[in-house]
């Protein structure tokens, strides 16, 4: 299930999704919650004027496993790099507010976490006055292809003079480019100029290499859409704009679209040294929902950051493997599709230069024979710690032991 936005994406395992919006929707209000740290928050446009940049740790149910069983000195979970971008506003890709600043930090990312504005309040300024996610939705979207009709068209005069100097011809003589990039910037430029992302395109293997090595567009990136409301939408799963961004998301190459509420969750992470009375908060939302109709287990409330992260750490084509010992526990990043000597570069390069093997057990195998011991000798006893080779394509989740010699030489 690799996302039809990650056709277009680095394969690197240290990739950024960003914080991108409107002013005042909420976006530094999230960065806070996401990484538990403090940048300025303040209810004032451009109150975020360069980037501030994060680790959120990963949520994963297996390390947090691995990590009770061995209980080791140090503790080390995926993360998730996050940046928080100033707010765009309509004339941003014409240079409006601090808009060029902001669209050169997107275009640094590689997945877009998209703060739409679904509340109603007196206190936080709208900068349009009113509260409209769908104008919202179709200013930002709009900006974000006027920047990449920009950009192309500096791809397209980049690769004329490329051909032009190949070629050895004068300044007035017609330059003829290939037909595969001519066609592929030709369908790049009747998405843009309808509003519509790079991304929701059709487009063969030689267009998206196209695309990936000559255009640097934003429209590509996966984009996950997160609606902020108030605590009582939130929490009775009601709001009057739901499905109308669900419907604007649908028409527009679809997405994730993740209602969460800015308030609901600083109310809930103010209570983090509470037992009690965090136990009682929820409760208390718990029984609210109950009252609409609302019961079961899927509508106890609970906070919706560990599926943002987790949300954004799959668009980007992400998973983990694990390594486990007395010493520490640590989950490792490395793009979907990596091959064991890539996996082992990411602990350190030595691993990748003299990869031997790789002694893997699948999460699953090892939880269900381990038998209580913080070890693999059930496994190997089952045939379930296996050896691999250059070739194995490591699995999310994968618990692995590297095998190198250092003394390998190195590649010319």
């Amino acid at each position: 299930d690799v996302p039809l936005s990650a056709r277009f994406g680095r394969v690197k395992n240290t990739l950024k999704m960003g914080l991108v919006g409107l002013p005042n929707v909420g976006k530094s209000s999230l960065f806070n919650l996401l990484t538990q740290q403090s940048v300025a928050a303040e209810n004032y446009p451009f109150c975020t004027i360069d980037p501030s940049e994060a680790k959120c740790p990963v949520p994963d149910q297996r390390f947090q496993y691995l990590v009770d069983l061995w209980k080791p000195p140090s503790v080390v979970p995926a993360v998730l790099s996050v940046w928080d971008i100033a707010g765009i506003i309509k004339g941003a890709s014409e240079g409006a507010g601090l808009g060029n600043a902001f669209l050169s930090h997107i275009a640094s990312v590689d997945g877009i976490f998209h703060v739409v504005r679904g509340f109603e309040s007196d206190e936080v300024v709208h900068v349009d006055d009113s509260v409209d996610p769908i104008r919202d939705l179709e200013t930002i979207v709009s900006e974000l292809c006027l920047k990449d009709l920009g950009m192309l068209d500096a791809a397209i005069n980049k690769e004329t003079e490329a051909v032009r100097k190949e070629k050895g011809l004068g300044r007035k003589a017609e330059v003829p480019l290939s037909d595969a990039f001519t066609t592929t910037m030709e369908k790049v430029k009747a998405l843009l100029e309808s509003n519509t992302a790079v991304s929701c395109g059709t487009f063969t293997n030689v267009e998206i290499d196209i695309i990936k090595e000559k255009f640097e567009l934003i429209t590509t990136k996966p984009i996950i859409y997160c609606v902020n409301l108030s605590k009582r939408d939130y929490i009775r799963k009601r709001n009057k704009w739901l499905g109308k961004i669900g419907d604007w998301v649908k028409a527009h190459g679809g997405g994730v679209c993740i209602p969460f509420s800015v308030e609901f969750e600083e109310e809930l992470w103010g209570l983090r040294d509470y037992p009690d009375q965090k136990k009682a908060f929820l409760d208390e939302c718990t029984e609210e929902a109950a009252k609409v109709g609302l019961t079961g287990p899927q509508y106890k409330a609970k906070s919706i950051l560990p599926r943002i992260i987790k949300t954004g750490y799959k668009s980007l084509n992400l998973i983990n493997f694990l390594t486990a010992g007395e010493k520490e526990v640590k989950a490792w990043t490395v793009f979907k599709g990596a091959k064991a000597p890539q996996a082992a570069g990411v602990i350190h390069t030595d691993f990748e230069r003299g990869f031997i093997k790789a002694e893997v057990a699948g999460f699953e195998d090892f939880k269900s024979l381990h038998g209580g011991l913080a070890s693999m000798a059930k496994l190997k006893e089952a045939g379930k710690y296996r050896q691999e080779g250059k070739e194995y394509v490591v699995e999310d989740g994968d618990i692995i032991l590297f095998q190198f010699n250092v003394t390998a030489t190195k590649k010319k």
